[in-house]
């Protein structure tokens, strides 16, 4: 007799993936940053990557998360550019964050700043990307979790 009611349940395996790649030459506190803001664009272009509100056993509200887990990667700025080409070439929903975002202190500065520099020359420090797996996969070839 095979009694499945003791067995593990098979891990979620999804078909897509939100990366960030991240400079390796960045601060902590820039990882950090850069991270936060790049991944908050996610969640309003595609609200498909978020999941249902949490509630406490009191009935206390949160806000939504992502529905799948963010994975952080680093890399050598050519590999930052590289996959920010590879991104863009294969049209994936993406956000970025230029060295130019650490001198601003506000959001329409921060947009200027990004829009002042033309594609190939953004001094890219982070990249948000979301997609099917085997896009974001190849993407982001090169670089290494982040640790």
């Amino acid at each position: 007799m095979n009694d499945t009611s003791t067995s593990a349940p098979e891990p979620v395996r999804f078909d897509t993936k939100i990366a960030v790649l991240l400079r390796e030459d960045l601060e902590t506190w820039q990882r950090l940053n850069v991270t936060a803001f790049l991944v908050s664009g996610l969640g309003t272009q595609l609200p498909e990557v978020v999941g249902e509100p949490y509630e406490d056993a009191d009935g206390v509200p949160y806000l939504p998360m992502f529905r799948q887990p963010v994975l952080v990667f680093e890399g050598t700025k050519e590999t930052l550019t590289a996959a920010h080409t590879r991104a863009l070439s294969r049209s994936l929903p993406r956000a970025v964050f230029t060295s130019d975002l650490f001198t601003t202190g506000n959001d329409r500065d921060n947009r200027a700043a990004v829009h002042a520099v033309p594609t190939g020359e953004l001094d890219l420090v982070g990249l948000a990307v979301y997609g099917p797996r085997n896009a974001v996969d190849k993407v982001i070839k090169g670089a290494r979790m982040h640790r």
